[in-house]
């Protein structure tokens, strides 16, 4: 539609003339609507509706579904985007393994399992932890935790792991920082194995040296202890109100209630009154039968005699309940003139020859153990002493050996009968099983090992017997030494 020279509207050809109603063709519009269309007209044409210079014009032959094009490209994109963001996160999520707790009563098959598995990234982390005191009462252990896994974090983004793959690794231990109840029941130590989908932690019954090694498979050297030191002993701690009687190893010890245990000599010695005559009474309720009464004149025991019995029933107690399944040491605590007596009637002959003596009955369990620990040292030095003593007898032969170069191989072909290995040590390098090629290290170079820790799990997995021991104790001055089985 146009003007005139005079401003008059013209309709299109074709289209009928008259009104201003009837020149839009639309006679029913209402007049604002009419404004409205003359103003869009007015705005975008100049002349015989000749399109105004500043008006945008689009081909005929445009892709008129373009825009929904680029809006379907758009959201496509959108989408795409969000699946990977979602199957990333979804793989992440389902891979993740919640923190699985190792026995601290190490199996054989445990062991094996840890120490079969091999991966590209291989965490073995140790930290000192606490099981009572002001570190448990200020999250000491919680807070010391937590630095090890912001370190773990940043050693593996230095061997340029991905961050995701890194969160999914470390997911269970920050799960593990927040269980409050994990901090308040722990161990002297704690073991941590982290790989892609596996977290493990062991609570040690010992103080590990605090290291982080990343390897292709885990470091169990510090574990040695705990699987290979199954030796435990008994304590009894006796009075003349009570005795206590407690099971103990090479790392703490447990008392065990015995409900059927005498409580002290009053319960199995009776003093009554009897027509004005002081009576003694034997309680043999334990034997079947009835108490007996004795008059003055025929004898009342002394104070030995009334002990003896009161141990007795201790140690038929003792025997029907634990010891007559048992030979292993018992250890004795108690007042010095108690301990003969006790010996004199027990039928349980494994009694260790060294006793506590002192007053021990209201000691802590803590202190009590410390103490009963050291009596029994060279209970637990046994073995070791007896290995050690068959290395020095066959040490001007071929089947000892403290070379490294010597003993690696060695075990690795499962030869080594005793290996000992000096207590926090490392030996750096790599062995070539297939090829029988040993190449040793001073410090640790990127693809090694630690060949102690793998001389170490081989001879456990071939059944053969490890050591591991302070350096002053060690048979020659070297970090790893072995008896071999036979000569070569």
């Amino acid at each position: 539609m146009g003007k005139d020279r005079e401003g008059k509207f013209h309709p299109r050809k074709g289209k009928p003339s008259g009104s201003k109603a009837e020149a839009s063709g639309l006679k029913d519009i209402s007049s604002s609507a009419y404004e409205e269309n003359i103003n869009l007209v007015d705005k975008y044409t100049i002349g015989e509706e000749e399109p105004a210079p500043n008006l945008r014009v689009r081909h005929r032959n445009r892709n008129t579904d373009k825009r929904e094009e680029r809006q379907q490209d758009r959201s496509s994109i959108k989408n795409t985007r969000a699946k990977r963001e979602t199957l990333t996160k979804t793989s992440v999520a389902d891979t993740v393994s919640a923190a699985e707790e190792i026995p601290s009563v190490l199996t054989k098959e445990a062991f094996a399992e840890l120490a079969s598995y091999q991966s590209a990234c291989c965490v073995s982390a140790f930290m000192s932890t606490h099981a009572a005191g002001v570190e448990v009462n200020e999250q000491m252990d919680n807070t010391a935790f937590k630095s090890l896994l912001q370190q773990l974090g940043a050693m593996l983004k230095q061997k340029n792991i991905e961050q995701p793959v890194i969160d999914k690794m470390l997911k269970p231990g920050y799960d593990l920082l927040r269980n409050d109840t994990f901090w308040l029941s722990m161990s002297p130590g704690l073991a941590v194995f982290i790989s892609d989908g596996v977290f493990k932690y062991m609570k040690m019954p010992m103080t590990p040296k605090e290291e982080i090694l990343i390897n292709t498979s885990f470091f169990l050297s510090p574990l040695i202890p705990v699987m290979i030191n199954s030796d435990y002993f008994y304590l009894l701690v006796l009075s003349k109100k009570q005795a206590k009687f407690y099971r103990a190893n090479a790392f703490g010890m447990v008392q065990l209630i015995i409900d059927e245990m005498p409580n002290g000599v009053d319960d199995v010695v009776h003093f009554e009154e009897k027509d004005d005559q002081k009576l003694w009474r034997t309680d043999t309720s334990g034997a079947g039968s009835g108490a007996n009464y004795h008059g003055m004149g025929s004898g009342k025991p002394d104070d030995k005699a009334n002990l003896a019995m009161y141990f007795d029933e201790v140690d038929e107690t003792l025997w029907k309940a634990v010891l007559n399944r048992e030979n292993v040491p018992l250890l004795l605590a108690g007042v010095e003139y108690l301990i003969p007596i006790y010996r004199s009637v027990a039928q349980y002959k494994p009694i260790w020859d060294d006793a506590i003596t002192g007053s021990h009955e209201h000691e802590d369990i803590n202190t009590l153990y410390q103490t009963a620990r050291k009596k029994m040292e060279p209970y637990f030095k046994e073995r070791h002493q007896k290995a050690l003593e068959a290395y020095g007898n066959s040490s001007a032969t071929a089947l000892t050996s403290s070379v490294p170069a010597d003993v690696i191989p060695a075990a690795h072909y499962k030869r080594v009968w005793h290996l000992f290995v000096q207590k926090d040590e490392h030996i750096w390098g790599t062995f070539d099983e297939m090829n029988n090629k040993l190449t040793l290290h001073e410090t640790q170079q990127e693809g090694d090992e630690c060949l102690l820790d793998k001389a170490v799990i081989k001879t456990i997995l071939s059944a053969g017997e490890v050591h591991v021991l302070p350096k002053d104790e060690m048979p020659a001055d070297s970090k790893i030494a072995a008896l071999m089985r036979y000569e070569i």
